[in-house]
């Protein structure tokens, strides 16, 4: 454990705050299907915990990957880490992470999810709310997802 996180857990145990509120945080096993959701505990891990510097949110993340070819990648990067003497970028790292092990393909179902999805009896807000969700997983044009939405509802 850093140093930063130990000082965390006993600030948090003299707050009288739970170590973390975050419970079972997983390890990301290769399963793409299952990278969105391990990421948003992860991210959520790490502010509950306050861990802000970039080679401790790093470390963090390369302790809970496991197995396979994410198992391989934590390896790999940690290599690079040990022999780097600069600074990492955290951005460029969680962008060479999500391309590794992101659903490729989630964005294209999502958009025909979205050419498909119909009002019909759903109440106006729970069809907003889920068209927006849908919206949010995509790189859809603005105006293309208009179109989309009156065409729909």
């Amino acid at each position: 454990m850093s140093t930063e996180l130990a000082l965390v857990t006993v600030q948090n145990k003299q707050a009288g705050l739970p170590k973390s509120i975050v419970l079972n945080l997983g390890w990301f096993d290769r399963n793409r299907t299952k990278f969105e959701d391990w990421w948003r505990e992860i991210q959520l891990f790490l502010k509950n915990n306050r861990v802000n510097r970039t080679d401790n949110r790093i470390t963090a993340i390369l302790a809970h990957l496991r197995g396979g070819v994410a198992e391989i990648y934590a390896q790999k990067k940690l290599d690079e880490l040990d022999e780097e003497t600069d600074t990492q970028d955290w951005d460029e790292f969680v962008r060479k992470l999500k391309t590794m092990f992101s659903n490729k393909n989630k964005a294209t179902n999502t958009e025909w999810k979205i050419k498909t999805f119909k009002q019909s009896k759903k109440h106006i807000a729970n069809f907003m709310i889920e068209f927006e969700a849908l919206v949010m997983k995509t790189n859809m044009d603005k105006l293309y997802t208009i179109l989309l939405l009156k065409k729909n509802v």
